[in-house]
């Protein structure tokens, strides 16, 4: 029993801090970066040195090599980053990955007073203080983030001390030396560390346990060696898991993964029994925290140094290891990889509801194109892109639903209410895009001509309706509040075209001018059309939203149609002018 409450209980006891401090931490460091340091991973050349300086800085921003190498598996997956771009970005977080290591090396640290006050034992509480203190009191997103930061890595630190306390009652069992004698076997000291890494899913706890044991005294250099090797490969673990349900590139990136960290051990467990049998001392001497630190960076940069010339040999070993085959017929919109970086997974929900709008312009211009140049190959086109706008409000708006229950900050809950709202809208810019080539259809079989008059004023109102979607879509695509103003007096110049023609049709339909039947197709594309022009007038309040949700849109649209409101009157006299019939 003393056993249990002394050593056991205490070791479990900090490993559980220490993982839940290291994710209170990255979590924190994660929410801070906002997703641009991802945003700009997506856009890596085949540079293997930027990559690997990115990879590096991603790692220390959330403070976990799994965790990003799970996010790659999700971008190569979704087709946001090639297979062979992934290389120098793996190699950069395994580097980027040991920074964990020389901070909980700084527990070692004794001497003078100034020296022992970087010791995190003595500051790690100040900073628990400031962390609580900023989150009870801070009203800013980025301060509270702060306060996560620092409440994480106390909680971490503390973990560490109660490893380490409890190791030194570890020391005092009679197994203990038992223990020791087996880590004297390189092999089978890697075995144990890569199966208990694997287990915890967590490289950084398993070096903690090491710098633990480095702390307390008793572990050489020969031992800690295969332990950290072990460290490396055993995180590999939480990708392999991630494997089901990824194509064949997204495969190839856990193997790139896993093979530089075996070929590495590997290659570094040979140069060490060599090292052994030319009987070098320092290997039998014990080592220190800070050693510790220095066997997990080196590891890394060594690896990176061999493996660099030879990196299409192995880029080839991961196509043969996954071979190419037929994929699977299923289109990937969001990866589940990336839904708990929320950053991440909101800004790809960004960029699809960006392509989702795209896709909505394609469809209303080729329905438009429709009316005057018929062809079923463009109405095939139209009915496929808005069945691709519907697959993408489906998945978008299922993923953003569920990304709202997670625990956001105010902007980032404001962007997923925007993009809600705006999928929304696409989708609907879609249908009445297919409702125009009905129409197109309609007047293609049964031969339908329209005035001369009529025909013109189609015209003209086709071209507002197609300059009102551009404004729309791009403003909303580049963020663009500016333009996103132009759009409102334009969608008033649309309801006019709308009444006066309606007006004009019936003046047609009693002078004999203009059938019924015809009629009926005019005023459907006529009504299509303005309700195109309400949903790019919703768009357009988003975007001006997009810096504030206390917005109120029909009390901004009110003060916006204000007879002293010149700028928006100039505007309407403008576009009437310019699409006057």
């Amino acid at each position: 029993m003393e056993i249990l409450n002394t050593m056991v209980i205490p070791l479990i006891l900090g490993l559980t801090f220490f993982m839940f401090g290291m994710n209170v931490m990255s979590s924190g460091l994660e929410t801070m970066a906002g997703g641009g340091l991802e945003r700009t991973m997506k856009k890596v050349t085949s540079n293997d040195f930027f990559g690997f300086f990115l990879g590096a800085g991603i790692t220390v921003a959330i403070q976990s090599s799994s965790a990003f190498t799970v996010m790659l598996v999700g971008l190569v997956n979704s087709g946001l980053l090639n297979f062979s771009n992934t290389f120098g970005l793996i190699m950069g977080s395994n580097v980027g990955t040991t920074l964990t290591a020389w901070l909980l090396s700084l527990a070692g640290l004794e001497g003078k007073w100034y020296i022992e006050m970087l010791n995190p034992s003595f500051f790690a509480p100040i900073l628990a203080f400031i962390g609580i203190a900023m989150q009870m009191f801070a009203k800013s997103d980025k301060k509270k983030d702060l306060g996560n930061i620092f409440i994480g890595f106390a909680i971490l630190i503390f973990g560490m001390d109660l490893m380490s306390d409890s190791m030194v009652s570890v020391r005092k069992l009679d197994g203990f030396d038992t223990f020791l004698a087996t880590l004297k076997s390189p092999i089978i000291a890697l075995l144990i560390s890569t199966v208990f890494t694997g287990v915890i899913q967590s490289s950084a706890a398993t070096i903690g346990i090491v710098q633990a044991l480095a702390l307390s005294g008793g572990i050489t250099w020969e031992m800690a060696i295969p332990l950290v090797l072990g460290a490396n490969i055993g995180t590999c673990v939480t990708a392999l898991i991630g494997l089901l349900g990824t194509n064949k590139n997204a495969k190839r990136v856990v193997v790139m993964h896993f093979s530089v960290n075996v070929f590495g051990s590997i290659f570094c467990m040979i140069i060490m029994y060599i090292l052994r049998a030319l009987g070098v001392s320092v290997l039998t001497a014990e080592i220190v925290m800070v050693g510790v630190a220095i066997v997990h960076t080196l590891f890394n940069a060594i690896n990176t140094v061999i493996l660099i010339p030879v990196k299409q040999l192995l880029i080839k070993f991961c196509e043969w290891v996954v071979p190419d085959g037929e994929e699977q017929t299923h289109t990937v919109f969001l990866d589940e990889r990336i839904f708990n970086n929320t950053p991440l997974a909101i800004d790809e929900c960004r960029r699809l509801t960006c392509e989702m709008a795209v896709c909505c312009r394609d469809a209303i211009t080729q329905s438009i194109k429709l009316l005057k140049d018929y062809s079923a190959e463009g109405v095939q086109k139209v009915e496929e892109l808005e069945t691709l706008t519907d697959k993408y409000e489906d998945k978008l708006g299922t993923y953003l639903v569920r990304i709202s229950n997670n625990n956001l900050t105010e902007n980032q809950s404001h962007a997923v209410a925007r993009l809600l709202h705006s999928i929304g809208d696409f989708e609907r810019i879609s249908d009445h895009a297919l409702n125009i080539c009905d129409a197109a259809v309609e007047i293609f079989e049964k031969k339908i001509t329209f005035s001369k008059n009529a025909v013109v004023e189609l015209d003209t109102t086709s071209a507002a309706v197609v300059d009102i979607l551009n404004k729309a879509i791009n403003s909303f695509v580049s963020d663009d509040a500016e333009l996103a103003t132009h759009v409102e007096p334009l969608e008033q110049v649309i309801d006019d075209l709308r009444a006066t023609l309606k007006e004009r049709h019936i003046e047609r339909l009693q002078k004999g001018e203009c059938t019924v039947e015809l009629g009926f197709v005019f005023t459907d594309i006529l009504t299509n059309y303005e309700r195109v022009s309400d949903h790019c007038s919703n768009i357009a309040v988003y975007t001006l939203q997009m810096n504030s949700d206390k917005l109120d849109a029909h009390k901004y649209l009110r003060k916006l149609k204000n007879s002293e409101n010149t700028n928006y009157l100039d505007e309407y006299k403008r576009y009437g002018k310019k699409y006057s019939v």
